[in-house]
């Protein structure tokens, strides 16, 4: 690895931080990372708050300014392959993670020209051979000091370990093992730290993994509670009261009902995005995930609790409520994507909600007490499968031309596998009330088989091409009232803006694209303000935080992912990469490999 420096101005005000303090008990210790997020200095979470708001009140970088953007120092992490996720910023020390071997660099931001600590885990290589689409890693977990235990960050390895280090020295406090990937069980997901707990989710449906949510004890890595998707009820978790609000949603027993025979046991439903927490409910928010395989013929039912928007005690893992958004998905539409948190206000009274973009081209507005749905409504009009969501069942329409049943090869579904929205962390600016979207545009013909279940192999049994949508191009940029379903405003890209976005109080969304570059939008309008070509693709999301008086802005670069699958294993047909090296086939000649880090400050 190397680290290159630009010019740097130093200011000589102080930055207030609380990051390694020590608290009494570990409820207390959630309660000082809940302060430290909301502290705009720092970057702790990879959702940057509870909320997953990934906005930011600084304004000293804003629409009038913003032009004035320049680098002033990076840092080449030395791995290729795709950089999902972004740094975290902490009482003045940047966490900067890789994809796999998933190494992990401490810099310290008065002297960012000098390695603080790296930590280089030993894994098994077979890992790689088992990840579905690159061998990424969304990101890095922080906790402040508690009762029995140091600042500790935490990583969750693509060989199924999670690992939790000293934060001021990366010395290895302890080390579990979440995942089999000899059954083709990996680790992508960012850990998410609430509370006394460490929640870690599971990748792997496409070799027939069947997926769970698991926390552990901060304080010693033991295991309080795992949560699965399908099976008995007692597996899954559900609460007495289960769904109590909206029973048409579904209820008791339906694990195993809505699959045939013990398909349940192979069918999916892995949780390797984002989550979202609410202390004063003490519940978490996320998505389960595909089901397995992506034939549909070979799985008949609704296969609950596969596409699943749960709503759970963070003490106990029991479910409140889950809202199936794509009951027996046909397309691959995984919905672990970006919960974000918001009170806004619906039918005269404040309301606490949840939002989610969804792969299958989706937007849904949930109360987040209960589960009721306020609003579902297409995030781009070329949405085909189906035609309208039914508020009152909660149901999707569907348009049978688009099904993918055997014997058919349906084309021009809209969106591809890879959904209208994916992997990228969105964000909400609380004082225009809009949700700011990196999205997909990308269409498919699907072509199913049948194939055999073998464990650790994959187990997907359809044949993918994809294409750009009917606007032309790959990707948008989009601001939107979750409440009303309405877009302010929308920008196309050439590439999917496969990592998300960043929001500011200086009017300003802040996204990469997988060609290379950092944008900054007006977000009153849409207008592009700045833009600066990195050395590689971004997949990742930015960040923004301030040291000694400066704000500064910071984003991953690095190819990959799925949409980079074909640059990064030299893949040629249009099919392979399940159908993604088609979509991005001109992709190399914008942009190639190399990984690393690079911060910005206004140049003057």
């Amino acid at each position: 690895m190397r680290i290159s420096k630009f010019t740097r101005t130093a200011v000589a005000s102080a930055v207030c931080s609380g990051a390694l303090l020590s608290v009494s008990i570990p409820a207390q210790a959630n309660k000082a990372l809940d302060r430290l997020s909301k502290e705009d200095t720092n970057w702790v979470m990879q959702t940057k708050d509870y909320g997953a708001t990934h906005f930011s009140e600084m304004t000293q970088i804003n629409a009038h300014n913003v032009q004035h953007l320049q680098p002033v120092w990076s840092f080449s992490t030395g791995v290729l392959n795709g950089h999902e996720g972004g740094p975290l910023v902490i009482d003045g020390i940047m966490y900067v993670h890789t994809p796999f071997p998933n190494n992990i660099f401490a810099i310290d931001l008065d002297q960012p020209d000098k390695i603080l600590w790296e930590y280089k885990p030993k894994q098994n290589p077979a890992a790689r051979a088992v990840a579905c689409c690159d061998v990424v890693n969304r990101g890095l977990a922080y906790a402040p000091a508690g009762d029995g235990y140091p600042a500790t960050i935490f990583q969750n390895q693509l060989d199924g370990h999670i690992v939790a280090l000293n934060a001021k020295t990366g010395e290895l406090l302890w080390k579990m093992e979440n995942s089999d990937i000899a059954m083709g069980s990996t680790l992508t997901v960012a850990p998410f730290v609430a509370k006394d707990k460490v929640i870690v989710g599971s990748s792997g449906a496409e070799l027939g993994v069947r997926g769970y949510a698991t926390a552990y004890n901060i304080k010693d890595g033991k295991q309080a509670w795992r949560v699965y998707a399908t099976g008995p009820d007692e597996d899954i978790k559900l609460a007495k009261d289960f769904n109590s609000a909206n029973p048409h949603y579904g209820q008791f027993g339906l694990g195993l009902k809505t699959w045939e025979g013990d398909a349940w046991k192979i069918g999916g439903g892995t949780n390797w995005g984002w989550y979202a927490f609410d202390p004063d409910l003490d519940m978490l928010y996320y998505g389960s995930g595909n089901p397995a395989p992506w034939n549909e013929t070979m799985r008949p039912g609704d296969n609950k609790w596969t596409m699943t928007i749960w709503g759970r005690d963070i003490n106990t893992g029991e479910a409140k409520f889950g809202y199936q958004k794509t009951p027996h998905d046909e397309w691959d539409y995984a919905g672990v994507n970006y919960m974000g948190l918001s009170e806004q206000m619906v039918n005269g009274k404040m309301t606490k909600l949840l939002t989610h973009p969804d792969r299958n081209g989706l937007v849904y507005t949930l109360n987040r007490e209960n589960g009721d749905l306020v609003n579902a409504f297409k995030i781009d009009d070329t949405v085909n499968w189906v035609k309208k969501v039914d508020l009152k069942t909660g149901l999707p329409v569907r348009d049978p031309e688009f099904s993918t049943h055997m014997d058919h090869e349906a084309k021009g579904i809209c969106p591809s596998a890879m959904g209208y929205h994916n992997q990228g962390i969105e964000s909400y600016d609380p004082n225009k009330k809009l949700f700011f979207m990196g999205t997909n545009h990308i269409c498919m013909d699907w072509e199913p088989f049948m194939l055999p279940y073998r464990a650790g192999q994959f187990f997907v049994g359809a044949t993918l091409n994809m294409y750009p949508g009917p606007k032309g191009t790959l990707g948008q940029v989009k601001a939107m009232n979750s409440v009303t379903g309405k877009f302010e405003w929308e920008v196309k890209e050439k590439f999917a803006v496969w990592g998300g976005t960043t929001a500011t109080a200086g009017d300003l969304v802040f996204y990469g694209t997988l060609d290379g570059y950092i944008k900054a939008l007006d977000s009153r309008n849409g207008k592009e303000l700045w833009k600066f070509k990195l050395p590689s693709g971004v997949i990742g999301h930015p960040i923004t935080f301030g040291h000694k008086g400066k704000q500064y802005v910071a984003i991953y670069y690095g190819v990959g992912g799925w949409p980079g699958v074909g640059l990064v294993f030299d893949l040629q047909d249009p099919t392979a990469g399940l159908g993604a090296v088609g979509a991005f086939k001109e992709l190399a000649h914008y942009t190639q490999q190399g990984g690393g880090v690079m911060v910005f400050a206004l140049g003057y």
